[in-house]
């Protein structure tokens, strides 16, 4: 359970840095009154408690659900058949939960980051790809070292999402602590 906790924190850790650099990048270089509005979006999920989220994408991911569909129709599941209950369940719920988490420290690193060094670069033949490799990203290793820090503890401790989107199968360190101090009442004396 342990070693499953720290690969599910792991993996929901690095979707989530997959997911929030292009979303970081982009939102750094909006223009300026277009910036609230961007980061107001990113953290609206925030709003409501991480218990709705996960029940929502009970709904969303159940066999009847658009998205069951649409994974169907791709040849990612087979139809008629939920994305719910399942590993992929649990990754989708804590992508939603944790993004937030890695995309808000990369979006610092990322503003801070003066444009005329990608014009520099490109200016030294480089393409798009290699400055943003070479200059980009090892510019935005602080914002990255801080969102691996802020969504990798809270992922691999996480309980609410391997519990309603998982099976016994997927249960993490956490469900293992909730059960012992709710069901099993194994208290420290």
């Amino acid at each position: 359970i342990i070693a499953r906790s720290l690969l599910m924190g792991a993996g929901t850790t690095i979707v989530c840095i997959l997911a929030s650099l292009p979303l970081a990048f982009f939102i750094a270089r909006l223009p300026t009154r277009w910036k609230m509005l961007a980061l107001t979006l990113l953290i609206i999920p925030f709003w409501t408690n991480l218990l709705i989220r996960t029940y929502a994408w009970q709904m969303l991911l159940g066999p009847d659900s658009f998205l069951a569909g649409v994974s169907a129709f791709l040849g990612l599941s087979e139809p008629g058949r939920a994305l719910y209950p399942g590993v992929p369940a649990v990754y989708i719920g804590m992508l939603c939960a944790y993004l937030p988490f890695m995309a808000l420290p990369l979006y610092v690193s990322l503003e801070q980051i003066d444009a005329r060094l990608l014009e520099a670069a490109q200016d030294l033949y480089a393409s798009r790809t290699k400055a943003f490799l070479r200059v980009t990203l090892p510019l935005s290793a602080p914002g990255m070292v801080a969102g691996t820090l802020l969504c990798f503890i809270p992922a691999a401790g996480d309980f609410i999402n391997a519990q309603l989107l998982g099976t016994p199968n997927q249960y993490m360190i956490g469900n293992v602590i909730q059960a012992k101090f709710l069901e099993s009442l194994d208290y420290p004396s």
